[in-house]
């Protein structure tokens, strides 16, 4: 997920930036409304060429112009990136004005952080969908997911996937060489916070390495002890170890 901080306020800026990469996040951050704009649109330009979406975060009291005005401004020029307002105005009145003016969340200072990154995946979620004509087969090396009939091949041969295994993997092909944490897995594909009794995500990942990676000299599913997981075509070469546990 590309994620873009328009904050004048050095102390929260570098706060979001920080947890944001922890989180996996390629982040980009203005201080100033006009320098938010200028990024937005080549964040746009970039979506347009076939990357990522960009979500912005965006403060409403900056000092050359208001966050409502850059809403605004991005909008006018058919920028449709996804905005999540935050800021310290937290009235009806503010949270209207916001939305009127096309922002699609509002989130109030001071805010948890957990908040943020829920509302953070929901709006990448809409981000896409609104891309999912061109991104109706996911690829990576020669592993294929077909989102519209969610039918999975490796080297041209149907894999036969439960549900949940199907959910797993489109999650760790929709970002290729993205580290995800348990706690990310968890939530996005089973919408839980914790998995206190088992280890439901290292089971799921071994038996997709089973179906996905057995018998294939690149193995593609990874291993970052202690971290997560990542699904990415520099995999281990065969007969390299590949049973490692994550670490709690």
């Amino acid at each position: 997920m590309n994620v873009l901080i328009i904050e004048d306020d050095r102390r929260i800026s570098d706060f979001l930036q920080r947890g944001l990469r922890a989180e996996g996040m390629r982040v980009r951050a203005a201080s100033s409304g006009h320098d938010g704009i200028v990024l937005a649109q080549e964040a746009w330009q970039e979506f347009r060429s076939g990357g990522e979406t960009t979500i912005v975060i965006l403060d409403l009291m900056l000092p050359d112009i208001t966050g409502l005005d850059v809403c605004q401004t991005l909008r006018a020029r058919q920028i449709q990136l996804p905005v999540l307002m935050l800021t310290a105005l937290s009235t009806v009145e503010d949270r209207i004005s916001g939305l009127q003016l096309g922002a699609d969340d509002y989130l109030c200072k001071p805010f948890d952080f957990d908040e943020l990154l829920a509302r953070l995946e929901a709006l990448g979620r809409r981000g896409r969908e609104f891309t999912a004509p061109a991104l109706t087969v996911l690829r990576v090396a020669d592993l294929e997911l077909d989102r519209s009939t969610m039918k999975v091949t490796r080297a041209g041969r149907p894999v036969s996937m439960t549900a949940k295994e199907l959910a797993l993997l489109e999650l760790l092909m929709s970002s290729p060489g993205k580290l995800f944490s348990r706690e990310r897995i968890l939530s996005n594909v089973w919408g839980m916070n914790e998995d206190p009794l088992t280890n439901v995500v290292d089971v799921y990942i071994g038996r997709l390495r089973g179906k996905i990676d057995d018998g294939h000299a690149m193995r593609l599913i990874q291993t970052q002890r202690g971290l997560g997981y990542r699904l990415d075509v520099d995999g281990l070469e065969a007969g390299a170890p590949i049973n490692q546990k994550v670490l709690p």
